[in-house]
């Protein structure tokens, strides 16, 4: 086992590699060496305690910053290549940060777009997106999209890199794919689809439920054919209250899902957890009639309340309640409609509050990001006395849980991870 297992020396490795240290570089080289030929394979099944708070994190960003700079492997490499690599490299960086629940992760939004035929931009060391310039469906012929061979390309890679990483993990598999508005946002434009929402929603949903009919749920019946124990995570960012409106969420993304997995056998295993913006259910919309009108108007009252956003994320994401930092509502109420619901709780952690290069006062941005993790840790805590502790069989099932660091990439600030960690760690008991 290597010493940098040990929390937090893999924390302070990274750390001096990413301050361009080069023993650093060395010795982080000598342990993805170890890594890559099996040597720590047997460290990754270690399951997620179940006494204490956990974390988790999507760190597929980071292990490619890394092999691109110790070994000149592209995004295009590191993502569609020896998907045992891929899972030994972003397993074992999770033990490096002190992760003490696996969750394996890709570059979803992009991957879900290559499979259905979207022209592609692969940068060397950037996770892959879809190229804005040349979106592969338009209005006139989004009708015609078929649906695409799940045995060949990028179905067949997320299939390995699961195989390999359940091998190794012991986690259950998860295929992360987008859910029908935001892979309809990067296929046939964010613009575009924006236009059809507000001008010709009649279109927009239209177009919704062919994805949703010719692309999606062909590829979850596929993949459940595939791991009979799978579960499925479909990430509908675009499709946020934050970007579309609480109103447009309901009848568009929210929707689409619900009606995509209506009747499937594999209903209860499909979620999808990353609407953000909650606090967009307190703002009024604007009164744009005359002033002389009673305020009680209609257009000056909230469209859907928060409550009534909750009820609608948890109709298409049952196991557990996630509240992200892009929410901005404070995690009391989260912590109440966990307990409400006798589901587990999960706190992310915004990748921009730990990036680097958006900090401008790390001394403040340490004691900002202790107090933040302090109270995560004690709402997780009282959910879980509320609820019941995590059970191994919970701990191996693969959706984010407790503290979630939302992305973790090559400029995030490890100092800030640490803080996080070790509070989890030093208070997270559970009695």
């Amino acid at each position: 086992m290597s010493k940098y297992f040990e929390f937090p020396h893999g924390l302070h490795l990274l750390k001096r590699w990413q301050a361009g240290d080069e023993n650093a570089k060395q010795a982080l080289r000598a342990v993805f060496d170890a890594a890559i030929a099996g040597d720590y394979d047997a460290h990754y099944a270690t399951p997620a305690p179940t006494n204490s708070v956990h974390v988790s994190a999507s760190v597929h960003m980071l292990p490619l910053h890394i092999m691109f700079d110790l070994y000149g492997v592209t995004a295009a490499e590191y993502y569609k290549t020896e998907p045992r690599r891929y899972a030994r490299v972003n397993l074992l960086v999770s033990l490096l940060m002190g992760v003490t629940k696996q969750y394996t992760t890709w570059a979803l939004y992009a991957f879900t777009c290559e499979a259905v035929g979207q022209k592609m931009m692969y940068p060397d060391k950037y996770p892959p997106g879809s190229d804005p310039d040349e979106p592969l469906l338009t209005k006139e012929n989004w009708r015609s999209l078929r649906t695409p061979d799940f045995n060949t390309g990028v179905p067949k890679i997320i299939n390995d890199m699961l195989r390999e990483s359940e091998q190794l993990s012991g986690m259950e598999p998860l295929l992360q794919i987008s859910a029908p508005y935001s892979l309809a946002a990067d296929i046939y434009g964010q613009e575009p689809l924006l236009g059809d929402v507000v001008h010709d929603p009649d279109n927009a949903n239209a177009l919704l439920n062919h994805l949703a009919d010719t692309v999606l749920a062909p590829w979850i019946d596929h993949f459940i054919g595939e791991f009979p124990n799978g579960w499925v995570e479909l990430s509908d960012a675009s499709g946020s209250p934050f970007f579309i409106g609480p109103d447009n969420c309901k009848n568009m993304s929210i929707r689409s899902i619900q009606y995509m997995v209506d009747g499937k056998p594999w209903a209860d295993r499909v979620f999808d957890c990353n609407y953000r913006g909650d606090y967009v259910t307190q703002a009024r919309k604007k009164n744009r009639r005359a002033r002389r009108q009673k305020s009680t108007n209609s257009n000056n009252k909230k469209s859907i309340d928060l409550l009534q956003l909750t009820d609608l994320k948890y109709d298409v994401c049952r196991d557990f309640i996630m509240r992200l930092d892009a929410d901005k509502v404070p995690v009391s109420f989260y912590e109440e409609q966990a307990i409400a619901r006798g589901v587990p709780l999960t706190t992310g952690i915004g990748s921009p509050e730990i990036d680097g290069n958006r900090i401008s006062d790390l001394e403040q941005a340490k004691v900002d990001i202790q107090a933040a993790s302090n109270e995560f840790v004690t709402a997780i805590k009282n959910v879980c006395k509320n609820i019941g502790q995590p059970t191994e069989s919970l701990n191996r099932q693969p959706w984010p849980s407790h503290v979630y660091f939302e992305d973790i990439n090559g400029l995030s600030e490890f100092d800030l991870i640490e803080i996080i960690v070790k509070t989890v760690r030093d208070n997270g008991a559970l009695s």
